[in-house]
């Protein structure tokens, strides 16, 4: 994809920062660097997002991540946890549209990154999960 700032960067086309590479993927520097080595693991193949990744490229993207994120880990005594995270469409502030994986190392509760995860237990009858995990159930065939 031309316009695609990750194909670019894999098609050596701009600078970046790589920190792992093999055939199918590569894993480089946010530029944003939201906490020290914040790195970005990219399939080499374009897709969008998660729903465009076969199972057989989500297992070998899924598949580095363990080893990368050691790594990052190793690299920084200071770090004391690591988000994971994979973002798809515009309202999960997906903001590239090749899919990637964030590696957040973490230091601590001030280091510029959080996640609120609202609980809304009590807005659900055990009858309305069920239907819910029916529904979703019912789909998986379709994949």
């Amino acid at each position: 994809m031309t316009d695609c700032i990750f194909c670019k960067i894999i098609n050596d086309e701009i600078p970046s920062r790589i920190v792992y590479e093999d055939d199918d993927v590569v894993a480089f520097l946010d530029l944003t660097q939201v906490t020290p080595g914040h790195t970005l693991v990219v399939p080499k193949t374009h897709v969008a997002d998660i729903f465009e990744l076969d199972e057989t490229l989500a297992a070998t993207i899924g598949s580095k991540i363990p080893k990368i994120a050691h790594a990052i880990k190793k690299s920084n005594p200071a770090i004391k946890g690591m988000n994971i995270i994979n973002n798809n469409g515009t309202i999960a502030y997906q903001s590239v549209f090749h899919s990637h994986i964030h590696i957040l190392p973490r230091y601590d509760e001030q280091d510029d990154f959080s996640i609120y995860f609202g609980d809304h237990s009590e807005s659900f009858t055990p009858e309305e999960l069920d239907s819910i995990a029916l529904t979703i159930k019912s789909k998986m065939e379709e994949y």
